[in-house]
């Protein structure tokens, strides 16, 4: 099969195409190269060639021959949306609908969404695929917004698939702490503490990055009937954790780690049922838990003698990274980049 990944220099697309193209795929990517130089420690024998291209530069050329796209290349996380929430849109919502148009009109025939369980937003119980969204932010609020304007778009010649990834945490080359396990364990590492600003009572389900990459593997394998405009949720419902315990695994991961919480504050609570992909999609099964992601980080920190320094520099976290740019003046005010020859 020959792919287009989108986001093959991020934290995902950096550990999805080396597996992809280890299966025998042709992999091409494509990225705007925001994160290029965060590159944490050497975690993939190869990477996929990639054009350095905007998501809104995207055009019809760029899309053809290509069996199926996955596309994950997107302005990440909460913070960053509310950075420039109109720009987020135009990339996140119009840019991402555009890429769907022209892979079909090039006669792509699947359509991997990384979508989010974000879309979820403040609710109770258990949440599945059938349960009404309510994004809180312009992040999530896009990602229910391409949900919704590309599943008229399937048809018998062109098939997308929706995945509302749980929060991810793991070891990636392209590494990200600005999420939360991740984020505990290099404060553990590097300040022996963990001081919650919260009492870490909300609900978060958690997925580990290699999990998510075998989602979409499965999903690019499996019969096109069992993913046809289908919505997955990605991950195990036994990995729903409260906040608390997810710092409570970490410390315990890390010896000599302080932690301790503060006051009720965030409202943003939701807990995931992970049936339907345990039962419908051919082959999936989440392989990592929170406490075997801490142990893996463990070992990575301890390979690189990461410091301080190294784990609050900005190209590992999303907002500080943009702003960075910006401030530089890199990137103009609606982030495209000022002069090409600064992408590196």
């Amino acid at each position: 099969m020959r792919i287009l990944v989108t986001g093959t220099e991020g934290y995902l697309g950096s550990l999805l195409a080396p597996r992809l193209m280890a299966q025998g795929h042709e992999v091409v990517g494509l990225d705007t190269g925001y994160y290029m130089t965060g590159w944490l420690y050497q975690g993939v024998e190869r990477t996929a060639h990639t054009l350095i291209k905007d998501l809104r530069h995207v055009e019809a050329a760029d899309l053809e021959g290509f069996d199926a796209v996955v596309h994950m290349a997107e302005l990440s996380n909460d913070p960053t949306g509310e950075l420039r929430p109109g720009i987020t849109h135009e990339i996140n919502h119009q840019g991402s609908v555009k890429l769907a148009e022209l892979a079909k009109a090039a006669s792509v025939e699947r359509f991997v969404y990384m979508s989010s369980c974000s879309v979820y937003g403040v609710a109770e119980g258990e949440l599945d695929e059938t349960s009404p969204v309510n994004p809180q932010t312009a992040y999530a609020e896009c990602k229910t917004l391409v949900e919704r304007d590309l599943a008229p778009m399937a048809d018998d010649d062109f098939s997308p698939t929706f995945l509302r990834n749980a929060t991810a945490f793991g070891a990636s080359p392209r590494m990200r702490f600005d999420i939360v396990l991740n984020n505990l364990s290099g404060l553990a590492w590097t300040t022996k503490e963990i001081t919650m600003i919260s009492d870490g009572s909300p609900w978060r389900p958690l997925v580990h990055a290699l999990d998510i990459a075998k989602a979409i593997e499965c999903a690019l394998a499996a019969p096109r009937e069992a993913v046809h405009n289908e919505v997955f949720n990605v991950g195990a419902t036994e990995q729903n954790y409260r906040v608390r315990q997810v710092a409570e695994i970490v410390a315990d991961v890390f010896p000599g780690c302080e932690l301790t919480f503060g006051p009720a504050s965030d409202n943003r609570s939701y807990r995931v049922n992970f049936e339907k992909i345990s039962t419908q999609l051919p082959g999936f099964s989440c392989e990592w838990d929170a406490e075997r992601g801490a142990r893996q980080l463990r070992q990575v920190f301890e390979a690189i003698d990461m410091d301080e320094a190294l784990f609050t520099a900005a190209p590992f976290t999303r907002l500080k990274r943009l702003q960075q740019l910006l401030e530089t003046k890199q990137l103009d005010p609606d982030f495209y980049w000022a002069d090409p020859s600064l992408v590196a």
